[in-house]
C-alpha cells in the first residue's frame, strides 16, 4: 500500500502563490490517480483537482484557471501549484491516491489511501 506525506502548506496574503507536494514511498508511475483535497474548518471535505487514466485532469471550479495539478514519476511525487490564493481556499489540503493498476482510462477514480495533510492559509 503506497503511503503519502504532504508539505508546503504556509500562511500566505491574497494573491499569494504556494506549491504544495504529496511524496509518496514507491512508484506512482502506474497508479490511476493521484488527488487533492480540502477541508476547511465547518465544511465538508472536497475534491479540488486530480489528475487520472494517463494525464486527464479535473479541476473543482473554484480553483479552475488558478491550480494546476502535476505528477513527477520519476521523484514519485504529486504537486498542486496554487495561484492567486484568495481567503476561501483557506483549509487543510489532504492528498490522496486511487492506488490501482490496469484501470480502464475514463472510470472515476476511487481514493483509498490519505495523506495526514498540510495546513494552507490565506489572510
Amino acid at each position: 500500500q503506497v503511503q503519502l506525506v504532504e508539505s508546503g502548506g504556509d500562511s500566505v496574503q491574497t494573491g499569494g502563490t504556494l506549491r504544495l507536494a504529496c511524496a509518496a514511498d514507491r512508484s506512482i508511475a502506474e497508479i490511476y490517480s493521484m488527488g487533492w483535497f480540502r477541508e476547511a474548518p465547518g465544511k465538508e471535505r472536497e475534491e479540488v483537482a486530480q489528475i487520472y487514466g494517463g494525464g486527464r485532469v479535473y479541476y473543482a471550479p473554484s480553483v479552475k484557471d488558478r491550480f494546476i495539478i502535476s505528477q513527477d514519476n520519476v521523484k514519485n511525487t504529486a504537486y498542486l501549484q496554487m495561484h492567486s490564493l484568495k481567503p476561501e481556499d483557506t483549509a487543510m489540503y489532504y492528498c490522496a491516491a486511487d492506488p490501482r493498476i490496469g484501470v480502464v482510462p475514463g472510470i472515476a477514480p476511487h481514493f483509498t489511501v490519505w495523506g495526514q495533510g498540510t495546513q494552507v492559509t490565506v489572510s
